[in-house]
């Protein structure tokens, strides 16, 4: 086990020591019985009587919340309440461990026509108006159409990963703490020279020996005194590092569907320039005004209103400066008033055991893209009834590369 490992699995309470050592990890009975109670009080409230959970191209994540099985190609599970639910899937060879993570759940191999076998075992059940929760391209959703009177659910789903149990936030904890790994990682080993792919790869060898795998690693490597981003690029480029450069990242590892989120900037072999300086002076402050607002009940104007400190200093905003986060990307999504999230801002409070991605970016705004200049800070956070809980550890700074942080 390597030293970001090592200092990961001391560092995690007992429970959460306990969950990262099991062969390979399960929610409680009681977790998935919670899941299942409510996926039946959609059914209800809509009429159906069957429903399909499904996994299409790796796409998808309702499979595994309701059954421990990601859907690593193709999953269609038929669920009703009260019997064991039915699932098709691909590939052959994968199916010996679906029967050991999906519990419970008749697991059949898909034989390459999962849709049809799935149609088949809903007609034999007697199904006729069926819940769908997860994506499906066309012809299959035809196929469905054809046989049963479909209802859509999946914004019902999101309603549901919006709000986690107390199991689920133990898991974020400990995505947190494998993507916090992966940012000590990056700041303590990045030298000249290295490329933006070999910085991914000192992320990733920081939490891959521990179980976690990679949601995304966004790695933006750029001159301070001539920047040619603003934004760090969603792919690895073979720019090298350069002494007098500043790297912004925004990463995410998951402990199985259970990713923490965190974005942080440093500079190599250099202070930061006075604009960079004042950059991330304006970040620091915009995440402290808005986390200030954060509980049960706070309003979506109340937090727009909070990242008034990035247009007060001149900026705006590439990325989304809020979101909800964590089986999904949900919202809240909130910009700041200079470059909004959407139309308009959406219709909710926060409530206590959502979670959400606080991220200010703040960018200069010249007209010429390929000169402006931004950083990236920001985490995952817990609501709670009077406030809110840092699910990492990492600590905040502007930091400089070789730093152990």
């Amino acid at each position: 086990m390597n030293s970001s490992a090592t200092r990961v699995s001391t560092a995690l309470e007992p429970r959460l020591q306990a969950i990262l050592q099991q062969e390979y990890p399960r929610f409680s009975d009681a977790e998935y019985a919670r899941r299942h109670a409510a996926l039946a009080g959609v059914m209800d409230k809509h009429g159906c009587d069957h429903l399909l959970v499904m996994t299409d191209h790796r796409a998808g994540n309702a499979p595994q919340w309701v059954t421990g099985w990601p859907g690593t190609a193709e999953a269609y599970v038929v669920f009703r309440p009260g019997e064991p639910m039915v699932m098709h899937m691909e590939w052959h060879n994968h199916v010996p461990l679906a029967h050991r993570l999906a519990r419970g759940v008749d697991v059949r191999w898909g034989q390459h026509q999962g849709i049809a076998l799935t149609v088949e075992a809903l007609r034999q059940r007697g199904a006729k108006r069926v819940g769908l929760i997860g994506p499906l391209v066309v012809s299959k959703y035809r196929q469905l159409e054809a046989a049963f009177d479909m209802v859509v659910l999946d914004a019902e789903y999101t309603q549901l990963r919006m709000r986690k149990s107390a199991e689920e936030i133990d898991w974020l904890r400990i995505g947190a703490a494998l993507s916090d790994a992966g940012m000590r990682a990056l700041v303590a080993g990045t030298r000249p020279g290295m490329d933006e792919r070999e910085l991914a790869a000192l992320v990733e060898s920081a939490y891959v020996g521990l179980g976690g795998t990679t949601m995304i690693h966004y790695i933006g490597v750029t001159a301070m005194d001539a920047p040619h981003l603003f934004v760090p690029p969603q792919l690895p480029s073979t720019r090298k590092v350069r002494a007098g450069d500043i790297v912004t990242c925004e990463l995410s590892a998951y402990w199985w569907d259970y990713p923490g989120q965190v974005l942080r900037t440093f500079t190599v072999e250099a202070e930061a320039t006075p604009r960079y300086r004042e950059l991330h002076a304006t970040a620091e402050a915009t995440f402290d005004a808005v986390a200030a607002l954060l509980s049960h009940g706070t309003r979506m104007e109340e937090i727009l209103e909070a990242t008034s400190e990035i247009e007060r200093c001149g900026y705006t905003v590439c990325d989304d400066l809020v979101h909800g986060f964590g089986g999904g990307y949900f919202q809240p999504i909130i910009g700041s008033r200079s470059r909004m999230a959407g139309r308009a801002l959406p219709q909710m409070t926060l409530e206590e055991n959502m979670t959400v991605v606080v991220q200010p970016n703040p960018v200069t705004t010249e007209a010429d893209e390929s000169k402006r200049s931004g950083v990236q800070v920001g985490e995952l956070l817990r609501i709670t009834h009077e406030g809110f809980e840092h699910l990492h550890s990492l600590p905040r700074g502007l930091f400089r590369a070789g730093q152990d942080i």
